[in-house]
């Protein structure tokens, strides 16, 4: 069984695209992604906690409450180890805070930080195009949902990425190439701690 020897955290604000950037990175990679949002809703559904917007949101921030800045990073590293994954890359989809990137380095060798951004009228449009039930359906809990990203410290990850990816006005396949270059380059550099 190979042993985790680099992560790579995806970050970006709601609908940014960070699920296309971590499927293309872990393509790339031959590797796999690990949602940090499906943790949460795989431990709110064990809780029985509902999968609507306002219920997630109250419960990731309980969460973090009770159990600290980086309570969900913490339920990741778990979950990972669990499933005895035989990779040497991981991809992690959905880093929010500084804290969580701490607990990476942490527990793994190598992590970098690739972060996506797309405008604020961008990311609206495609979270009312994907409509899963956490996603928010009028501009006003759009709002609301990016503040408390805002409050959790997603700021400050996309600040101090190692990379950065703009996903505005981009075909998928130009987004795609931009992506697995990055891939290419961070499995290349080793030098990161």
């Amino acid at each position: 069984m190979a042993q985790i020897r680099k992560v790579i955290c995806v970050v970006g604000m709601p609908g940014a695209g960070k699920s296309i950037v971590s499927k293309a990175l872990a393509e790339a990679l031959n590797t796999q992604v690990i949602s940090m949002g499906d943790v949460v809703r795989y431990e709110a559904s064990r809780r029985g906690i509902g999968k609507d917007l306002i219920s997630m949101m109250k419960f990731a921030e309980e969460l973090r409450r009770m159990y600290g800045k980086d309570a969900v990073a913490k339920l990741t590293v778990l979950y990972i180890r669990k499933l005895n994954i035989g990779k040497e890359v991981l991809i992690i989809d959905g880093v929010r805070s500084l804290s969580e990137v701490e607990v990476f380095r942490r527990n793994f060798n190598d992590v970098a930080i690739v972060a996506i951004h797309s405008s604020p009228k961008t990311r609206f449009r495609r979270l009312k195009e994907r409509g899963r039930p956490d996603d928010p359906k009028t501009w006003d809990e759009f709002r609301l949902r990016d503040e408390k990203e805002l409050k959790f410290g997603i700021g400050n990850v996309i600040a101090l990425a190692d990379y950065m990816v703009v996903n505005e006005d981009k075909e998928i396949s130009e987004l795609i190439r931009e992506v697995k270059d990055i891939a290419h380059r961070l499995v290349g550099n080793n030098d990161r701690n």
